[in-house]
């Protein structure tokens, strides 16, 4: 699959890319885009969002070179319907997405205080689910769903934190 993945990729960098016809792909061939969370969602703390291990990383003075960080990032929380429909004009039939556990549980509570290294904790309690965080994924994947696409990444590196001044400088 990886070479497939490959070979496709440089297939479309090529400037033959024009010549490709989906007609030359198997019928269940999938053509698709993937992103990471943290990455595209924004919507920093909106909806009741907890803070997760890249929120607390890069906003610590010195830790991006630039200053930059997430919190608005592509702004998929608040424009996901208008990405999807791009998605659709560009024939794309598979969605890779993660999820961001800090806007579902946003209150991970950890024995020692600061952030889980894993999205699988061993140490501490969950907290309250976050019907908002709910809420937000159930639309995004019945959205995706109207459409015919959607998967789901469930393990990433991005995970929740318990907030302390330790954790936040």
């Amino acid at each position: 699959m990886v070479g497939v993945v490959i070979g496709l990729a440089l297939l479309l960098a090529c400037s033959c890319a024009s010549a490709i016809d989906r007609a030359q792909f198997p019928p269940k061939f999938l053509f698709g885009t993937s992103t990471s969370a943290y990455q595209i969602e924004g919507g920093y703390l909106e909806g009741s969002k907890g803070l997760s291990n890249w929120d607390i990383f890069t906003h610590k003075q010195g830790t991006i070179k630039d200053g930059t960080n997430g919190d608005a990032a592509d702004d998929h929380y608040h424009r996901y319907m208008e990405d999807i429909e791009l998605m659709h004009s560009l024939g794309v039939n598979s969605y890779r997405f993660s999820i961001a556990w800090a806007r579902i549980l946003p209150k991970l509570l950890n024995k020692g205080g600061g952030c889980w290294n894993s999205t699988l904790p061993t140490g501490g309690r969950f907290g309250h689910v976050n019907p908002n965080g709910v809420a937000f994924y159930n639309a995004l994947i019945n959205a995706l769903l109207q459409r015919g696409r959607t998967t789901v990444t469930l393990q990433t590196y991005a995970s929740g934190c318990s907030v302390t001044e330790s954790s936040i400088g």
